[in-house]
């Protein structure tokens, strides 16, 4: 039963299409990163760009460097597209981009997060068998199947996405309404809609859309007479997120993935007139390395359904400490501000030195450095590098305060511990992270 599950061929055709359009958004991706000033603003200006904590050995490339990195991911991305050496060039996209993503936390998106998956799920996945320069050149490599469990695979990794974005929205400031205005106070000057999305019942059917939206498109898309209004649905949904947000290519790539609902005999009509539907849906071809490959499947699978529920197991609410909250597909669901100042001591004087972060930080890392405490750690850690050079043993204090929500500001950060000698732990809450009041 789980081998016919499984391993049954069917029409490959969503899979060749998502490949062609994943390739084009994700050189899109890359282009765009340098035509927008976001590779020179985030990766050549700043003096330091807050690694993920255990990654300093991932530095940018000297001088423009990077934007010539970001211009060979972007070539990657198009022979992928085309369907070039498709494995070597879906690998060095995979590797170049979780590169930079563990490069830099000023920019943090769980969008970049969900490309690095599926940059590593697209190298093992049949994507070049059809409609490729390879398939061309080969024609032993042609197939117009795949087994079940790539679309297995692709619809269940997508279903965990969506459900824990869903999940997430479940606390009092989304369902009231408070933080989807938030949200859009900064949209006021919108055209056309601007006054719009100042509007109480707006800002109520962007939280109930968003909720019912996320939690329920994988059951509708998978029930036939429910597709072609969801499809529809989803088309304005996420050119909305498009049009308000300016989240790159998420919304399109979201949009693609909708491929994989649609019968093959629609995809080739839309997009692979030239290609044969495969018909034979009872064939089964039960892969040597199956014992490994439903090891190999089950580890990832637990791997995505419990690392975003490892905020629950750290002291507080993650929407104060942060603690647990990347790499949970916790998208746009808090508004947090800070104030810090950072006090430096040196131990054997006692001077003091209060820092001007001006002279540290881009204007983006200036946002984030008071209310991200993996980020005040790693300022606190560097201040302390820096005096060093000088020969001085410092201690380093840090004064900070949050508003969560445009609730009051409350004491972040205890102000009475050496930050600069504390060691940072992955996998434990910090006691210096004070505990919050949020309601």
């Amino acid at each position: 039963m789980l081998n016919r599950f499984l391993f049954t061929r069917i029409d490959n055709s969503a899979l060749v299409v998502f490949r062609v359009f994943f390739g084009l958004l994700t050189a899109l991706e890359a282009f765009g990163s340098i035509a927008t000033g976001w590779v020179k603003r985030t990766l050549i200006e700043p003096q330091e760009t807050f690694n993920f904590i255990g990654f300093e050995f991932l530095q940018p490339l000297p001088g423009n460097g990077m934007l010539y990195y970001y211009g060979l991911m972007g070539l990657f991305g198009l022979l992928v597209m085309v369907g070039y050496k498709y494995r070597f060039s879906i690998f060095c996209y995979g590797i170049m981009w979780a590169s930079v993503y563990l490069m830099q936390k000023s920019s943090y998106n769980n969008h970049y997060y969900l490309l690095m998956l599926l940059c590593g799920i697209m190298f093992f996945l049949p994507a070049h068998k059809n409609v490729s320069i390879d398939a061309w050149r080969n024609a032993s490599l042609r197939e117009i199947s795949m087994p079940r469990w790539v679309w297995l695979f692709i619809v269940f990794q997508m279903w965990i996405v969506y459900t824990y974005a869903s999940v997430a929205k479940l606390y009092p400031d989304w369902f009231t309404g408070e933080f989807p205005a938030i949200l859009m106070k900064s949209k006021a000057d919108y055209w056309l809609v601007g006054e719009l999305l100042q509007q109480k019942w707006t800002h109520f059917t962007i939280s109930w859309f968003g909720f019912l939206f996320d939690l329920l498109i994988i059951p509708l898309l998978l029930y036939r007479k429910t597709r072609l209004p969801i499809f529809i649905a989803a088309i304005f949904f996420h050119l909305f997120n498009s049009f308000i947000f300016h989240i790159g290519i998420f919304p399109y790539l979201s949009l693609a993935f909708i491929l994989f609902f649609f019968p093959a005999e629609k995809i080739n009509k839309w997009f692979l007139r030239g290609k044969k539907k495969y018909y034979d849906e009872k064939e089964v071809v039960i892969p040597k390395y199956r014992n490994a490959f439903l090891a190999v499947l089950s580890i990832w699978f637990i791997f995505q359904i419990g690392l975003p529920l490892r905020h629950w197991f750290y002291e507080d609410d993650v929407l104060w400490t942060e603690e647990g909250h990347r790499l949970s597909w916790r998208m746009m669901l808090r508004s947090k501000s800070g104030r810090s100042a950072f006090r430096v001591v040196d131990k054997d004087t006692k001077k003091v030195d209060f820092i001007d972060k001006t002279k540290f930080l881009s204007k983006k890392q200036l946002g984030a450095i008071s209310s991200k405490p993996d980020m005040i750690w790693q300022f606190s850690q560097r201040l302390k590098r820096e005096y060093a050079k000088k020969g001085q043993d410092v201690q380093v204090f840090v004064d900070s305060k949050v508003s969560v929500n445009g609730r009051p500001y409350q004491q972040f950060i205890d102000p009475k511990v050496d930050l600069a000698n504390e060691k940072w732990h992955h996998f434990k809450h910090h006691d210096w992270i004070l505990p919050s009041k949020l309601d």
